[in-house]
C-alpha cells in the first residue's frame, strides 16, 4: 500500500483501494440492486450526517433491503472511515448492496447485504468560475421514472435514467440536463434539485414529481424562509423556467449552482442573480456551523 492510497470500508474491514473488491455476483453490480448516499464533511464536521443516514434507511426500506447495521453503527463506520484516511474535508460515498447471490433476479439468493464506504478528499463538481458565470443546460428527452416505477425518491444504484440525460447534455455541449416528469413538468437535474426565482418568490417542484427529497434542498428552503422569501412547491413548466428571474440547482456535491441559460434561452441576467448569491452565502455559512453535522474527531 502506498502512503497516498485510500482505505475503503467493506463489511466491517478496511482495505487499500487497490485491494477493495466485491463479488461479480453482487446484485448491486449485476442489477443496480442497492442504495447509496453522497455526503460531505466540512472542516471536520460531516454535514447533515444523521439526515443522510435516515434517507439511506428509508431508501433501503422501500426496496426491502435490510441493512445489517443500526443507524448509530453506520454513523460510526462513516466517521471511522474518515479518521482512517485522515480527512476533514471530504466527499463520502456510502453504498449498501443486496449482496452476493447468483445470476438470477431473486433477492432471496442474496443472504447478506454489503456495506461499502468510500471517503475521498473533497469532490468539487464545478469550479468557482462555473459557479460565477452560471450553468448552461438543456431539457433532456429522457423523462424521470414515474413514482410507480423506479422513482428517484428512492436513491437506488440504478442511475441509468440520469446517465442518459447527462450523455445528452455532454453531446450538446451543455453543463447539465433538466429532466421532466412523465407529465412534462420539471422534475430535477441529473443529480440535483432545482429552484426558480420569480417576483421575489422561490418555486421548486413538488415531491409528487418523483424527484429525490434533497437534503441540501431542504436546507435551502429553510435558509430562504429565514431570509424572508416565500418558498412554494408547484409544478413548473419549461416556459416558466425560461422566464424566471433566476434559477439554480442544489445538491450535496453541487451545493448551490446558478443557471445562466436553458436551451439557449438566457435566464434572467444570464449570471448568478442577487437572490441566488444571498442564499449561497448563507448556505456556505450554514455548512460550517458544527451544529449542522456530526464531528469526525469528537467535540
Amino acid at each position: 500500500m502506498s502512503e497516498r492510497e485510500l482505505l475503503i470500508y467493506i463489511d466491517g474491514k478496511f482495505y487499500p483501494e487497490s485491494e477493495a473488491k466485491i463479488s461479480v455476483f453482487d446484485h448491486g453490480f449485476l442489477y443496480g440492486d442497492g442504495v447509496f448516499e453522497g455526503i460531505r464533511s466540512y472542516n471536520g464536521v460531516v454535514f447533515k450526517l444523521k439526515e443522510h443516514i435516515d434517507r439511506l434507511y428509508n431508501s433501503a426500506k422501500a426496496i426491502m433491503l435490510d441493512i445489517p447495521m443500526t443507524k448509530d453503527e453506520m454513523i460510526e463506520a462513516v466517521l471511522e472511515t474518515l479518521r482512517k484516511n485522515g480527512l476533514k474535508d471530504a466527499y463520502i460515498r456510502l453504498v449498501v448492496t443486496r449482496g452476493k447471490g447468483d445470476l438470477g433476479l431473486d433477492p432471496r439468493k442474496c443472504p447478506k447485504p454489503s456495506v461499502i464506504i468510500i471517503a475521498v478528499p473533497l469532490l468539487q463538481l464545478y469550479d468557482e468560475k462555473v459557479r460565477e458565470r452560471g450553468m448552461s443546460m438543456i431539457v433532456s428527452w429522457v423523462r424521470r421514472d414515474s413514482v410507480d416505477a423506479t422513482t428517484h425518491e428512492i436513491k437506488s444504484l440504478n442511475y441509468l435514467n440520469s446517465i442518459l440525460a447527462k450523455i445528452e447534455a455532454n453531446n450538446a455541449g451543455a453543463d447539465e440536463a433538466i429532466i421532466l416528469d412523465p407529465n412534462g413538468f420539471i422534475c430535477e437535474a441529473t443529480g440535483e434539485n432545482i429552484f426558480i426565482v420569480k417576483d421575489g418568490k422561490l418555486f421548486t417542484p413538488p415531491s409528487t414529481s418523483g424527484a429525490l427529497p434533497g437534503i441540501t434542498a431542504s436546507v435551502i428552503k429553510e435558509i430562504a424562509q429565514k431570509l424572508g422569501y416565500q418558498v412554494i412547491e408547484k409544478g413548473i413548466t419549461v416556459a416558466e423556467l425560461y422566464n424566471a428571474d433566476e434559477a439554480f440547482l442544489t445538491g450535496t456535491a453541487a451545493e448551490v449552482m446558478p443557471i445562466r441559460e436553458v436551451n439557449k434561452r438566457q435566464i434572467g441576467e444570464g449570471k448568478m442573480g442577487p437572490v441566488t448569491r444571498q442564499i449561497l452565502e448563507k448556505f456556505m455559512e450554514y455548512t460550517r456551523d458544527p451544529n449542522n453535522g456530526i464531528p469526525i474527531y469528537g467535540g
